[in-house]
């Protein structure tokens, strides 16, 4: 990223206080200006406070597109799995920032979850305190002050996160978090404010329904602004509770570290031997991992209990195209799940190290070097049996890499000085 030298505007902000403090003193001191200045009543601050929590999202997601770390997600995981392990990403021009593609594996189930967490929290709180919609004045200003709220976020966003560098420490996950603890706030002070509110006016006892946003005092609305404040300052110090965490015996999750990126630095280009799976392999390999992914039995069983009904209305046509997709549906994402993981995989044989490099993508996808492995061994189940291959699974210390239906597995063992354990034939 340029220096702060170039860019004079951005440099001021990142010499200055730090830009989130400032937003979140922004977003709670225009509600304390509404309040006291415009006559603003529980109806306004409350729609205010729901409009700060989608502008939160909105920028969030914003955020995780650039997260520079990956995100994680289990290498098992059918389909996903295998291409969350690839370290393919788009390049922002001119800057350092790309778009990982395991962030947009995430992104297609964090956004409808941030956007039910935003509907959710507007049914506890503006379902409630707004009966009827603002009058046309508060309107307005509640508009301008979501605007003004809408700028901070984005420079916070643009000088903390990205010209800062912070995306660096961050995957889509980490950086979607803040948000729910912001949803926690709107709702908690909303809900708190509805009952403050239900309390005075109409009493313990009666229906939300029938709360009076308009009949609230002063002092009343300065308090639910304060609580509100509250939270957003404890999220502002996070950083502090996860200092807390680490130090602590205790797991509070506030100190959990995202997977780091770790690329290989040299993929062995001119590797003289290159091993790959056999065609054979590749095609019906994922046969073998079936019992790796369980879920797909169920799938099976689905179209089975579907073709079921539909025999009993004699739709036999259904039932046949059924009965084939019970089997050929579950058969089909075996194989495209083995293929994604191992069909353009090849394995760079080097002196002392091997590499398994990504011919889709063009990069490597892991390194091992010849000191790494704590377990080598050449395993041959039924398929490798009527295949005539066999797969090198080697141990490692955080986890086993498996190079899988290879029809000679003595170049790569041939890497490490340990003997591989081979079967008895």
């Amino acid at each position: 990223m340029p220096s702060t030298d170039h860019v004079p505007f951005l440099g001021a902000l990142a010499r200055g206080r730090r830009p989130r403090a400032f937003a979140v003193l922004v977003s709670n001191l225009l509600p304390l200006a509404g309040v006291v200045a415009l006559g603003w009543n529980a109806a306004a601050l409350v729609s205010l406070y729901w409009f700060e929590l989608g502008i939160a999202a909105v920028w969030a997601v914003v955020r995780a597109l650039f997260a520079g770390r990956p995100s994680e997600i289990e290498p098992e995981t059918l389909l996903t799995g295998p291409l969350a392990a690839r370290r393919a990403a788009v390049y922002v021009p001119g800057t350092d920032l790309r778009i990982r593609l395991s962030t947009l594996l995430v992104l297609p189930i964090v956004v409808p979850i941030l956007a039910a967490v935003w509907l959710v929290a507007g049914a506890v709180t503006v379902g409630v305190a707004v009966d009827g919609g603002l009058d046309p004045a508060a309107l307005d200003s509640v508009t301008l002050a979501a605007l003004a709220i809408f700028a901070t976020e984005g420079a916070t966003t643009l000088v903390d996160y990205i010209y800062k560098g912070e995306y660096r420490e961050h995957s889509a996950q980490t950086a979607v978090q803040g948000v729910f603890f912001r949803a926690g706030a709107v709702s908690v002070g909303g809900i708190f404010g509805v009952t403050l509110i239900a309390a005075a006016t109409v009493g313990p006892d009666a229906e939300l329904s029938a709360v009076d946003p308009g009949a609230v005092g002063l002092p009343l609305l300065i308090g639910i602004v304060g609580v509100k404040a509250a939270f957003d300052f404890a999220g502002l110090y996070r950083d502090r509770l996860a200092a807390l965490d680490e130090s602590s015996a205790l797991e509070l999750g506030w100190a959990y570290d995202p997977p780091a990126d770790d690329p290989v630095t040299d993929s062995l280009p001119d590797a003289p031997r290159r091993v790959r799976p056999t065609r054979r392999g590749r095609l019906v390999g994922g046969l073998a991992n079936a019992p790796r992914h369980p879920g797909l039995a169920y799938l099976g069983v689905l179209c089975l209990l579907a073709a079921g009904l539909f025999a009993l209305s004699e739709q036999w046509i259904l039932v046949g195209v059924l009965l084939t997709a019970s089997v050929a549906l579950p058969a089909f994402l075996l194989g495209l799940d083995y293929w994604l993981r191992y069909g353009a995989v090849e394995y760079r044989v080097g002196d002392g190290a091997l590499v398994a490099y990504d011919r889709w993508f063009d990069t490597a996808l892991w390194r091992v070097e010849a000191w790494d492995e704590t377990d080598l061994r050449v395993e041959r189940d039924r398929l490798d049996a009527r295949l005539g291959t066999a797969t090198v699974a080697i141990e490692l210390r955080d986890r086993t890499v498996e190079v899988p239906r290879l029809a000679d597995p003595d170049p790569v063992c041939s890497v490490f000085d340990r003997r591989a354990e081979r079967p008895e034939e």
